[in-house]
């Protein structure tokens, strides 16, 4: 998979994809992440890429040129076809699900934004989908952006040690996971659950599947609403 990402500050990116688990994914070739510099595209010296919004208000709003242009020189790097997500509060609400939905495609373009939002014709023009991680106010689009892109790279074949840690993580199933203990047994009195113990892996799984409902009914419940009813 390759990963545009369109931004003002590159620079932010540089050490959250150059540890763990992203890492990994990049040295391996299951993601390639290239960053581009809106800035770099501006048509003035001054690398203009603001302005004031028509019809007055606070702020300033992203212009449409900047981004257009390095959009387009961007998306000629690759012959494959992106899926363009802008990354803006008003979005659909990022989740395990489109996560899953990402991580299938072959090619995906974030564009961070800044100051008050984007020119809609942006949206419009580029016909860009719009993603948010949740409902608050960010300083920009790059944090969210470090989001998605942890969040699918994990997902893709071969990038955790064990695949199987996709599958049992929170979410993942529509549940939160189930707890998780190692060693020692005992610490300050506080005990390892028996059933951990016993070597009989269908009670530990039925345990463990008890364990992640319970969590959820206690602790998120809104996340039984669109479960089938065999696994409330």
């Amino acid at each position: 998979m390759r990963i545009d990402v369109l931004t003002l500050f590159p620079e932010m990116f540089e050490s959250p994809l150059a540890h763990s688990i992203i890492r990994r994914a990049r040295e391996s070739n299951a993601v390639e992440i290239v960053l581009s510099n809106i800035r770099d595209f501006a048509a003035d010296n001054y690398r203009k890429v603001d302005d004031k919004p028509y019809g007055g208000g606070p702020g300033m709003v992203m212009m449409c040129q900047p981004v257009f242009d390095c959009y387009e020189s961007v998306k000629a790097q690759s012959t494959d076809k992106p899926r363009v997500i802008m990354m803006t509060p008003q979005g659909r609400k990022f989740d395990q699900q489109l996560a899953k939905e990402l991580s299938r495609e072959k090619r995906l373009m974030l564009i961070a934004g800044r100051y008050e939002g984007f020119d809609e014709r942006i949206r419009e023009g580029l016909d860009a989908e719009q993603i948010s991680i949740g409902d608050y106010v960010l300083t920009g689009g790059e944090l969210p952006a470090m989001v998605v892109i942890d969040a699918v790279a994990r997902l893709l074949e071969g990038v955790l040690g064990d695949d199987a840690s996709a599958v049992d993580e929170s979410f993942s199933d529509g549940l939160l996971e189930y707890p998780q203990y190692t060693r020692p047994e005992v610490y300050r009195d506080m005990r390892v659950p028996e059933i951990l113990l016993s070597g009989d892996h269908g009670k530990i799984a039925q345990w463990r599947k008890d364990k992640s409902l319970e969590r959820t009914k206690k602790w998120r419940p809104d996340l039984l609403d669109g479960l089938p009813d065999n696994k409330k």
